[in-house]
């Protein structure tokens, strides 16, 4: 399963349109990926990361957490999104999304609820237990 799992993560048939969506961001995935890129959360953030034939905004592989940023095309995307979601639950990755407002004008509660899905420091060390 592990191997299977893997080939659909980040796939080279999906590298050109990665490095497009990355070379121009929007201004709200541009300031959240300041407070999670350098493991600014305590795990590892990577933007603009394929899972089959999606792009996900960003992935944390160690925990499997999508975080999913909506702009104005999300308006008429409802389906494809919830479509999009369920697969990738079909694959234990977990989804959270954000409207882009709430980025730009509550970055605050946004970092607190992208905190309360992360895992403990303890568990993210893999210390937890240990005495």
């Amino acid at each position: 399963m592990q191997t299977i799992f893997h080939r659909v993560l980040n796939s080279n048939r999906m590298i050109e349109r990665r490095r497009e969506l990355r070379q121009k961001p929007t201004a709200a995935e541009e300031m959240l990926w300041q407070y999670l890129r350098n493991s600014g959360l305590g795990v590892r953030f990577k933007r603009q990361y394929s899972v089959m034939n999606y792009v996900v905004d960003f992935y944390c592989p160690k925990i499997k957490l999508v975080i999913e940023l909506d702009g104005s095309i999300h308006e008429t995307s409802k389906k494809y999104d919830l479509y999009r979601t369920e697969y990738l639950n079909s694959l234990g990755i977990k989804e959270i999304r954000f409207r882009n407002e709430r980025i730009e004008n509550e970055i605050n509660l946004v970092l607190e609820e992208i905190k309360s899905n992360l895992p403990s420091p303890e568990v993210r060390r893999g210390t937890e237990g240990e005495v």
